[in-house]
């Protein structure tokens, strides 16, 4: 496959070691987006955990039965990497918040 390149002059065909270049920095962002976006979920769910650690605090407002919810809704958000679509998880993959 001949790969090109756009210049003022106009369209040029690319050297060999240029395509290698180019075919190996491809396939090396394609090995490395699955890492980037199980880092960025990971970042959303941290963000809920985040958000929920009131809940647990000792002085919560909040009745056992409702704090129980919390902890069961904060297990699962800590149990997303294992699940079979991470990273490409769907909304529907998300823990429903109590």
């Amino acid at each position: 496959m001949t790969l090109y390149q756009a210049t003022p002059e106009g369209v040029i065909p690319l050297s060999k070691s240029e395509e290698d270049k180019i075919i190996a920095e491809r396939q090396a962002r394609q090995e490395l987006a699955p890492t980037i976006k199980a880092a960025y979920m990971r970042g959303q769910r941290n963000d809920l955990l985040a958000a929920s650690d009131w809940t647990q605090m000792p002085d919560s407002p909040l009745a056992d039965e409702v704090k129980t919810s919390w902890v069961t809704y904060r297990t699962a958000l800590r149990n997303l990497p294992n699940h079979s679509n991470w990273p490409n998880l769907e909304d529907s993959d998300w823990p429903t918040k109590p």
